[in-house]
């Protein structure tokens, strides 16, 4: 089910964007890239997060590609500035594009999050109060 929460649309549209891009840049070598997109409307207590209040309903956003992956160790320094898992030379970038996401969904009062594994993908889910 689709879900309803308040943003700042030029944030949240930037947040999106970053995503998308990352998705779409680390694609593993002859494999067509597949991005999935899904939202529900649950507590804190349901989404099973320790950082979400238990009484509280969020908006869950999670995106899911089938790109390179990354080691799971890596899943909270992804989130730094200028933190980059792989060199310039092979993918471009500047290494700001999940700090800025994270930083827009803190000013949503949410959290965001990634799961990978190298080879397989990535997971990204995103709780924003509703």
């Amino acid at each position: 089910a689709l879900c309803e929460a308040l943003v700042i649309p030029f944030q949240f549209h930037q947040l999106m964007q970053n995503l998308m891009s990352n998705a779409l840049k680390f694609v593993a070598p002859g494999r067509d890239p597949v991005i999935i997109i899904e939202s529900r409307t649950a507590t804190g207590r349901e989404l099973g997060h320790a950082d979400l209040l238990p009484e509280r309903r969020y908006c869950h956003v999670r995106i899911t590609d089938n790109g390179i992956g990354f080691e799971q160790e890596f899943s909270e320094q992804i989130f730094e500035v200028f933190q980059r898992l792989h060199g310039q030379d092979e993918y471009p970038g500047t290494g700001i594009g999940l700090a800025i996401a994270k930083k827009i969904v803190e000013n949503h009062h949410g959290v965001i999050t990634a799961t990978s594994e190298l080879g397989r993908g990535t997971r990204f889910d995103i709780y924003l109060p509703e």
